[in-house]
């Protein structure tokens, strides 16, 4: 029996290992989910919360300590989280997220364990579940569901990163209140709606050791095939450290810490130089941690909204700006998740759809047709005739770790070899724009440095996409 009881704890020490860190490997390989989410390449995460409807300017720090005082403000005329949903496939996602709640505390959902909820509302005799119709509307038009969990800033509850504000035996009590309640939440979204595609909790989810909710084993538990983004135990991707949508290149998928905390709570390596590390991974790192590239899509002309503001329409992304921030993430190897905030009404306002369908459509169309080809191996494209190249697109089989280091694109002429793109990372995907187009009947690609034996699953090349309609 003791040696049973012995086996048994060694087994478990095991286990509780695999959860809460990342492996560590030679070469690191991708979990399922975290393949599944590289493989996805394209998010929509929909914020929204109280102040959306309070008619006021969004004022980050203003909000993150100023409760909302009548919650009934929240009365969105013609809510539609289904619209949402199609508007994320529009725009070609697969995959989208919801906050279900943010920093005011406000849950989209009637959770049992916070008060703050749709279910105070009273509409639908308080069975009204924003969260749970969004996950429904994703089912049903084949997008994978996501949460996002605001959990380090909640105005209403007076906390602020993770703390809950107070002193003494009262803060201690309160804080123990808000952990178990925070605990409460996430077992709830985690077994109340089926599989989960991510959860991704605002700014991280801090560690138990300084006090926060301990919500790492409840995600683990419940939503196993989950990606978990993020905590100071662990991170199963990494943000790509600007809220531009945009990666540096190269970006590799490997990491050399199995976390990344938050700010400059996080390993100095990490933080500085801007963040270097995070947009740029590490190519000998020893933990599988892809990128995200994450922008709001009312981005431009100096703005940066991540939720609705009336008049704010010349802030959304032109067309051409979107296109360059998809080849700046998704064609560097990160998955880009792009931010749309509903209206007063509960839609996704009219200039804000149209041009996710833009978007959408546009990339569809750059890349639905490669050039034809007579004869194609996985390193050789040859065709009938000269085309002027001008895109191309690589992507590796990333299924056992992100091989290929160094690389080299080569086109024919007179019978010679001529250098036409050098590069590194390819990993999920790797869009090439070469400056001028080269005209060419065969083009090569020659790896000249690998980890292992590596495999492409995609060589193409395009002629001149920037007009295709």
């Amino acid at each position: 029996m003791k040696v049973i009881r012995i086996g048994i704890l060694i087994f478990l020490c095991f286990w509780k290992i695999s959860i809460f860190h990342l492996q560590a490997q030679e070469l690191p390989k991708p979990n399922p989910a975290q393949l599944a989410w590289q493989n996805a390449e394209l998010g929509i995460i929909f914020h929204y919360d109280l102040h959306v409807f309070d008619g006021l300017a969004y004022k980050q720090s203003k909000n993150r300590i100023t409760p909302i005082p009548d919650i009934k403000i929240f009365n969105p005329s013609k809510l539609d989280v289904e619209q949402w949903v199609i508007s994320a496939k529009e725009a070609g996602a697969k995959f989208a997220l919801i906050t279900a709640t943010h920093e005011t505390g406000f849950a989209l959902y009637p959770s049992k364990a916070n008060p703050y909820n749709t279910l105070a509302l009273g509409w639908k005799n308080g069975k009204e579940d924003l969260l749970g119709d969004f996950i429904k509307a994703c089912h049903k038009h084949g997008l994978k569901p996501g949460v996002y969990i605001g959990i380090r800033w909640n105005s209403y509850l007076g906390v602020h990163d993770f703390v809950v504000d107070g002193e003494g035996e009262m803060q201690l009590q309160r804080q123990r209140y808000y952990n178990n309640m925070v605990e409460e939440m996430v077992k709830e979204i985690c077994t109340w709606y089926g599989p989960l595609f991510e959860i991704w909790f605002d700014g991280g989810a801090s560690h138990p050791e300084k006090g926060a909710p301990d919500v790492l084993p409840i995600v683990k538990k419940y939503q196993p095939e989950c990606l978990f983004y993020h905590n100071d135990q662990l991170a199963e991707a990494r943000w790509g450290g600007s809220e531009s949508g945009t990666v540096n290149y190269p970006c590799w998928s490997n990491f050399p810490f199995h976390f990344t905390g938050s700010g400059e709570s996080a390993p100095r390596e990490i933080w500085k130089d801007g963040y270097k590390l995070l947009k740029t991974g590490d190519p000998n790192g020893k933990y599988f941690m892809p990128a995200m590239a994450d922008a709001p899509l009312r981005g431009d002309n100096g703005r940066h909204e991540w939720f609705w503001e009336p008049n704010d329409e010349h802030s959304i992304y032109s067309l051409d700006k979107l296109v360059d921030i998809y080849h700046k993430s998704v064609g560097r190897n990160a998955t880009l998740v792009l931010g749309v905030t509903p209206d007063t009404a509960g839609l996704v306002p009219h200039s804000d759809r149209k041009r996710m369908q833009e978007f959408g459509q546009h990339i569809s169309n750059m890349y639905r047709e490669p050039i034809v080809t007579s004869n194609q191996s996985k390193n050789q494209l040859t065709f009938k005739k000269q085309h002027p190249v001008k895109h191309i697109m690589l992507r590796e089989d990333i299924s056992e770790g992100q091989k290929i280091r160094s690389f080299r694109i080569q086109e024919q002429s007179n019978g010679k070899w001529t250098d036409i793109y050098q590069g590194s990372s390819i990993g999920n995907k790797h869009l090439i724009i070469l400056e001028n187009p080269v005209p060419t009947k065969v083009l090569r690609i020659i790896i000249d440095h690998a980890v292992g034996k590596p495999k492409l699953l995609t060589f193409n090349a395009y002629e001149n996409l920037q007009n295709n309609p």
